[in-house]
C-alpha cells in the first residue's frame, strides 16, 4: 500500500478525521519491537480486538508469528491507497501497523437495534435508537462512514450529569445552527435533564410555544438524512432518541416512507397529510359555525338531515363537539396510558358503546359521531408524535374563537395560527417551510 514514509497510516487517518479523538490506538510491545493496533470508536468491535488480536499478540512467541496470524485472517483486507484505507477504517476496520507494513482488517461492530414502534414504515428499514448512547453511535457510524462526521460530548443538568453527544457534518452543517445548539447546550441551567424532549424544550427561546420547534426522531435513517441536509443531531444516554435542529414544518409532516415510495405516490400522501391537517383542526368549527351562524351555506337536503339528526338533542351545536370531542381525546389518552394488552380492546370497546349510547339517549347526532371519528382519524396521519398533540390543541382555540364570533371567527383562528407559524424560527431558519428543498433531495 503506496503512502508517505514520513507518518504512519494511522496517523494520517487521524488527520483526516473531523473528530479525530474518534482513533483509538494500542500500542503492543514484543520484544524490541512494537505493533500498532487503531480502530475508529463505535465503528470497530473493541471486544473482538482484545479478544482477537491483543491476546494473541502476547501469547505469541515473536512479532513475525503475530505478523502471519494477521496474513491469515480471512477477514483481511488490502486497501490500494490511503483513501481506501480509511474508508474501510470507517466501516469498522481495523489498522494493524508492524513499522512500515500495515494491513487492515474487517472486524466491524454489528448491532441487534429494537425495531422503531413511533414512526413505522412498510418498505424501509425497521432499526430504530436504542437507550444505549453507544450503540446509538454505532448505528450512525455504520450508516454514515465519513470523516467529517463530528462528534462533541456535553453534559446536560447540573445534578444529573446527563451525557449528550452533538454530531454533524463538518462539510455541510449549517455554521449559524451549530454556534446557536452549541450556545444552548450550554446555557442549560436545569438541574434534572432526562430525555432529548425536556432537552429541546430547554432551547426553545419561547418556554409557552404550542409548536416544537426541535424534531424527536427514533429512526437512524431520518438522522442521517438530515447529518447529509447539513443539521445538528443530539443523542442522549439513556434515550431511545434523537433530537435534530433546526427543523422545519416539513420535517413533522413528511416520514420516511415518503423516500421510499415513487414521486406521484410520495406526493399523494404528503398531500393526504396536510388534507388530515386541515380536517382536524377546521372540521369541528365548521360544523358549529355553519350550524349555528351559516346554516344557509348547506344545500336543503343536507340542511334537514343534520336538523333532523339534531331534533333530539337538547343542547346548542358547540356544547356537543366539545363534549364528544373531549371524550375522544379521554379515549386517546387511555390508550397510551393502559397497558398494551387491554388498551387497545377497552379503547375500542368504550369508544363504540359511547358513541352508540350517547345518541341512542338523544345527547349527540349521528352526523356528530361521523365528524368526531373523522377527526380522531385525520389526526393520527400526522407521522411525528410533538405536532400530532400540537394541532390536537390548536382545533380547540378555532373552535372557542367560532363560538364566541362565528365564521369570522373561525377564520381569525386560522389565519392567527398561520400567525404563529411565520413568527417562530428554529435556530436561525424559519419554521413556516410546508415543502421538501428538492435540491437537498436531489444531492442526497
Amino acid at each position: 500500500m503506496s503512502r508517505q514514509p514520513s507518518a504512519s497510516l494511522s496517523d494520517w487517518i487521524r488527520d483526516q478525521l473531523s473528530s479525530p479523538e474518534t482513533l483509538s490506538q494500542t500500542v503492543v510491545r514484543q520484544g524490541g519491537s512494537e505493533v500498532a493496533i487503531s480502530y475508529i470508536k463505535y465503528a470497530a468491535d473493541e471486544s473482538k480486538i482484545q479478544q482477537q488480536f491483543i491476546q494473541v499478540c502476547f501469547s505469541l512467541a515473536s512479532q513475525l508469528s503475530f505478523e502471519q496470524y494477521i496474513k491469515s485472517l480471512p477477514n483481511k483486507l488490502e486497501p490500494a491507497n490511503q483513501e481506501e484505507a480509511l474508508h474501510q477504517a470507517l466501516a469498522g476496520a481495523a489498522i494493524i501497523e508492524f513499522g512500515s507494513r500495515s494491513y487492515v482488517v474487517d472486524i466491524k461492530k454489528t448491532s441487534k437495534p429494537p425495531k422503531a414502534e413511533m414512526e413505522k414504515v412498510i418498505q424501509g428499514p425497521q432499526a430504530g435508537f436504542d437507550g444505549s448512547l453507544e450503540t446509538n453511535l454505532n448505528l450512525l457510524r455504520s450508516r454514515y462512514p465519513q470523516a467529517s462526521l463530528t462528534m462533541e460530548s456535553y453534559k446536560a443538568g447540573s445534578l444529573t450529569q446527563t451525557n449528550v453527544t452533538v454530531l454533524y457534518d463538518k462539510k455541510k452543517v449549517n455554521e449559524k445552527a451549530l454556534k446557536a445548539v452549541q450556545q444552548a447546550i450550554q446555557g442549560v441551567k436545569a438541574e434534572v435533564i432526562m430525555s432529548l424532549s425536556e432537552l429541546g424544550n430547554e432551547f426553545t427561546k419561547n418556554k409557552r410555544t404550542l409548536f416544537p420547534t426541535s424534531l424527536v426522531t427514533e429512526r437512524p435513517d431520518r438522522v442521517v438524512l438530515n447529518l447529509a441536509q447539513g443539521k445538528v443531531v443530539l443523542l442522549m444516554e439513556g434515550t431511545p432518541f434523537a433530537l435534530i435542529v433546526p427543523a422545519v414544518y416539513y420535517d413533522f409532516i413528511s416520514s420516511m416512507e415518503d423516500r421510499y415510495h415513487t414521486y406521484w405516490v410520495s406526493h399523494f400522501i404528503i398531500l393526504l397529510r396536510y388534507t388530515g391537517l386541515f380536517i382536524t383542526v377546521l372540521l369541528p368549527s365548521s360544523y358549529v359555525g355553519i350550524t349555528a351562524y351559516f346554516p344557509e351555506l348547506f344545500r336543503v337536503q343536507l340542511a334537514l338531515s343534520i336538523a333532523g339528526s339534531r331534533a333530539a338533542v337538547p343542547y346548542p351545536a358547540f356544547m356537543e363537539v366539545l363534549f364528544m370531542l373531549l371524550m375522544m381525546e379521554m379515549l386517546t389518552e387511555a390508550s397510551v396510558r393502559l397497558p398494551k394488552v387491554i388498551g387497545q380492546t377497552a379503547t375500542t370497546v368504550g369508544g363504540l358503546i359511547l358513541g352508540q349510547a350517547a345518541t341512542a339517549a338523544g345527547l349527540v347526532s349521528n352526523i356528530m359521531i361521523i365528524i368526531v371519528a373523522a377527526v380522531a382519524i385525520a389526526n393520527f396521519v400526522i407521522p411525528i408524535n410533538a405536532m400530532s398533540f400540537s394541532i390536537r390543541v390548536s382545533k380547540y382555540i378555532v373552535l372557542v374563537l367560532t363560538v364566541l364570533f362565528g365564521m369570522i371567527g373561525l377564520l381569525m383562528g386560522f389565519i392567527g395560527l398561520i400567525a404563529v407559524l411565520t413568527s417562530l424560527d428554529s435556530f436561525g431558519q424559519p419554521f413556516l417551510k410546508i415543502f421538501p428543498n428538492e435540491s437537498v433531495k436531489k444531492k442526497t
